[in-house]
């Protein structure tokens, strides 16, 4: 922010005026609004430690990197060479060699890299490109001049967090960055889209995001870049290969993918031939992409190029691939498998960080193989020269990172802490093209090891500031450029299908516990006996639930809204913000509620606030899903669970056996109390209440009405009927739903009820095998 006189650079000046003539606490309160939106967005990243991960509110760093855009044209204009540097490396690797075999580079460092992939060598990438999206950690020193501190061209992540940053940033700073001349990112993204559907030479395939699953570090970032850029997201078990080609296992039967941008290692993605460990993969990947029927974005085995020790030699190999020297420096780097490099290590060993060759994350991110100024970080380890001379060729040395600071918001003040920066390229149909901005990573102290998030560190928006004024961009296509079209949903996979299917039945069973608790605690309230025949007729229903009654807010009913977050997190790429944050509202009062509430009025009272808020998120996604396939599932669902619900209820409640006021306790379980008074002159009688919840039509409670929004809605599924005969699904719902149609209540005895309950499971069963394996 200060030039080496002590002023403020003029690109600062105006962040710091603003910032000026803001008090405090409207600092705080601009904070706090950022803060909120990215809770409010499900905004996190996973923390790892011995206890394993947990999940972590995302650290924003309130205050802006601001670059002028002069700098970052000289800035982009290295990574741009070094990107296509990179992409000749990976080329020659996997192609002619020469690379090795004119010795700019030593075998026994690219054999010995795990990231080298010898099932991939000789295999031309369809599309004729390795590398399409890449990123660059790069760092200041206190010169001004900029280096690379690391390449990352395997499955570089970050570019969805620079985009809630930049969201989160402009909440906190929205009077100031209209007027900024900032320059935008959706361009950026909306490039690369329109690039990676040009790969797709089959209009019936689809682009796909290829994601290691939700325990990732970086899911959030996956489900959201899906849904920002439109693209469907896929696990490996998701896809087949079927005839040499890539296909997506959805409900509509298998569906050509032929474009992923690969989000995991390319290690996991094959175990047939990588590793075979691997259980996120997916068998005959690599068979594919051999026969050119897919493209991976980016290709199989570009990780060789993130090897540390591959620093030490690209300097001079640009001059031989590019005819010209690289003009933005890396990190000096020395490889200690040659004698004199290692003596120059040893020699200046007090400035030196040494640590693996063929790591393939920054230097300040390792702690137990790494040492720092001649002493082990972490566990005590041999002598360090004797270590540089035993496995010399395992090791690389590069010279300590002193970064430059930027201005943090430390305990309410500016104060200067480290700073780092990763920088996104990607290839469009013009070239590389260069995110105008990217992901800052702030220390948490002083200490430039402290910069890693995992380590406690913050994430900044970058700010490129224009010279002149910035037109607005968006994601959508230029006006006039292509002719307005509805695009027709793609199939729906079959991993989402029954995620959406559970999450309807969770949050279902979650209601019905509620109903059920409310109840009981209602009851007890006014008796006192907690004994009473009545409440320990409900205490059995809650058990077969797997909730124990003699919990105010028990933990079985926490268990199954946490089971109902678990599939929501399953497909984050079809859920809204809104859903999911109404989910995770409702788990958190919850579990608020366990150590406060008391049995009684105050346990009914605390039923009825989650009641109101898990009723507040069904008709929020019922208001706002798009009624296709994926909101079916989730419908029907919903409905197979309130049967079995009610149907479970009335063989315990409505039996001749059960205690007095039995009858009652099924109706307003059932939520029909006022319906019962209006259907009927008398007072419950099994009759009625039979009548009510199973056989009236028009009860949206009733087992009748939700057998027939199943069979409206399995209709609409892809092989419902096929050449004019139903499915054995179809059939199955049919057969239910109309058998019980013609029943009267007196028909329906406990016996009749326990056959539907059956049939109810067998449906379920028919489309999990119909859809969902």
């Amino acid at each position: 922010m200060l030039d080496p006189h002590g002023r403020v650079r003029p690109v600062w000046r105006q962040f710091v005026e603003y910032l000026a003539r803001l008090s405090p606490d409207e600092i705080d309160r601009r904070c706090a609004r950022g803060d909120q939106y990215l809770r409010d967005a499900g905004v996190f990243f996973r923390q790892y430690g011995a206890a394993g991960s947990t999940e972590r509110p995302w650290p924003l760093a309130h205050v802006p990197v601001i670059i002028e855009e002069a700098e970052w044209t000289r800035i982009a204009d290295g990574l741009i060479q070094r990107a296509d540097l990179l992409e000749a490396v990976a080329a020659d690797l996997y192609g002619q060699n020469r690379l090795v075999a004119e010795g700019h580079l030593p075998a026994e460092l690219v054999a010995g890299s795990r990231e080298w992939l010898r099932p991939l060598v000789g295999i031309a990438p369809r599309g004729g490109h390795f590398l399409h999206f890449v990123a660059f950690e790069i760092g200041r020193g206190p010169d001004g001049a900029w280096w690379v501190l690391g390449d990352r061209t395997q499955a570089p992540s970050g570019a969805g967090f620079a985009l809630e940053n930049r969201v989160a940033t402009t909440r906190v700073h929205s009077d100031l960055f209209g007027e900024a001349r900032i320059e935008r990112l959706a361009g950026f993204f909306r490039s690369f889209r329109d690039a990676l559907q040009t790969l797709s030479a089959d209009p019936g395939a689809r682009t796909a995001i290829l994601t290691p699953g939700p325990l990732n570090d970086t899911h959030f970032e996956h489900a959201y870049i899906a849904r920002y850029l439109g693209f469907t997201l896929l696990e490996g078990d998701d896809l087949t290969i079927d005839a040499g080609r890539v296909m997506v296992r959805t409900v509509a039967g298998l569906r050509p993918v032929n474009v992923l941008w690969r989000r995991l290692d390319a290690n996991f993605a094959d175990p047939l031939e990588l590793a075979a460990e691997s259980r996120i993969g997916t068998p005959g990947l690599v068979g594919a992409v051999r026969r050119g029927t897919v493209t991976l974005v980016n290709a199989l085995g570009s990780g060789v190029l993130e090897t540390r020790a591959l620093l030490a030699f690209l300097p001079r190999i640009a001059p031989v691939i590019l005819g010209e020297p690289l003009r933005l420096p890396n990190i000096a780097t020395w490889w200690c498998g040659g004698a004199a490099e290692r003596a120059h290590v040893r020699a200046a060993i007090d400035r030196m960080m040494i640590g693996s060759a063929f790591a393939t994350h920054l230097p300040f991110e390792t702690i137990e193989t790494t040492v720092h100024g001649g002493q082990f970080r972490g566990a005590a380890r041999m002598n360090v020269e004797a270590w540089l001379e035993a496995e010399g060729p395992r090791l690389v040395g590069q010279e300590v990172v002193t970064l430059s600071t930027t201005p943090a918001r430390v305990d309410g003040v500016l104060a200067p802490r480290p700073m780092s920066l990763r920088v996104f390229l990607a290839r469009t149909e013009g070239g590389w093209q260069v995110m105008p901005g990217g992901f800052a990573r702030i220390g948490r102290t002083p200490d430039p090891s402290a910069i890693a998030m995992q380590r406690g560190g913050s994430a900044a928006d970058v700010w490129i500031v224009s010279e002149k004024p910035v037109e607005p961009v968006s994601m959508l296509p230029r006006r006039g450029a292509v002719p307005f079209a509805r695009a027709t949903p793609a199939a729906l996979p079959s991993r989402a299908a029954d995620n959406l299917y559970w999450l309807g039945r969770y949050v279902e069973r979650a209601e019905g516990a509620m109903r059920l608790l409310r109840a009981l605690h209602v009851r007890v309230a006014e008796a006192s006996d907690p004994e009473a025949p009545l409440a320990l007729a409900v205490a059995d229903e809650l058990e077969a639930m797997g909730v124990d009654a003699a919990q105010n807010v028990p933990a079985g009913l926490q268990d199954i809204l946490r089971s109902a977050i678990s599939s929501a997190g399953n497909v984050r790429d079809r859920f809204s913000i809104d859903g999911w944050m109404a989910l995770n509202d409702l788990a958190r009062t919850a579990a608020r509620m366990e150590e406060t509430v008391a049995p009684g009025d105050d346990a009914a009272r605390a039923m009825g606030v989650l009641l109101r808020k898990i009723t507040g998120f069904s008709g929020l996604v019922h208001e706002n899903m798009y009624r296709f396939t994926g909101w079916r599932f989730l419908t029907v669902g919903r409905s197979l669970e309130r049967a079995l619900h009610t149907v479970a209820n009335l063989r315990a409640l409505a039996d001749p056996g059960a205690p007095d006021g039995a009858l009652d306790l099924a109706v307003e379980v059932g939520d029909s109390v006022m319906t019962h008074r209006r259907r009927y002159a008398v007072s419950t009688n099994r009759e009625t209440v039979v009548d009510l919840l199973v056989l009236d039509a028009m009860n949206p409670r009733s087992v009748l009405y939700q057998l027939t929004e199943v069979k409206q809605h399995v209709a609409t599924l892809p092989g419902a009927e096929v050449n004019g005969q139903l499915s054995a699904l179809s059939r199955a719902v049919l057969r239910t739903q109309s058998g019980l149609a013609v029943l009267t209540p007196e028909e329906l005895d406990g016996f009749r009820l326990g056959e539907v309950a059956g049939e109810i499971g067998a449906i379920s069963d028919l489309l999990s095998d119909a859809y969902m394996r």
